[in-house]
């Protein structure tokens, strides 16, 4: 709500295609690179379990956690390491690279932070994902890996 108002502060109709005002008030979106598709590939519901598990895990381990979904290219591995420096503050932040064509997780970690989200911790997180990935539930995957490693990072 805004200030001193019982209105919302952003009118949800006005809101660009995959956003959603999420429960505690925050704009979540998604941004779709390439062609723009009729149907959105995740509900409302799915975005706001992302976004309420990436906002957790940001406050309990202040690392920035971010996700990308898409194509990663013949080599999934290269593609991530090709995608994670043009992330938000690569040096202080996590990335989880889904390929989801090619039923491949890459997870990268920035330099600041790779004493605590450490290989053990990009395990546990690619073990939690992979068991609901193989159920179909992309999101669910995300949110499991999401997180198991910001427990695990404390």
């Amino acid at each position: 709500m805004g200030a001193g108002s019982s209105r919302p502060a952003v009118d949800p109709a006005t809101l660009p295609p995959g956003s959603v005002i999420t429960a505690g008030g925050r704009v979540s979106g998604v941004h779709q690179v390439g062609q723009v598709f009729d149907e959105l590939p995740f509900t409302e519901t799915e975005l706001i379990q992302l976004d309420n598990a990436l906002t957790d895990a940001i406050r309990q381990t202040l690392i920035r956690f971010n996700v990308y979904i898409g194509d990663l290219g013949n080599d999934p591995a290269a593609g991530a390491d090709e995608l994670f420096p043009r992330t938000p503050d690569p040096a202080h932040s996590v990335l989880l690279a889904v390929s989801p064509n090619q039923r491949r997780i890459e997870v990268r970690t920035g330099r600041a932070v790779a004493d605590r989200a450490d290989h053990r911790v990009a395990q546990l997180g690619v073990t939690a994902a992979t068991s609901a990935f193989k159920d179909g539930d992309l999101i669910d995957g995300l949110v499991s890996a999401v997180r198991v490693m910001s427990s695990a990072i404390g």
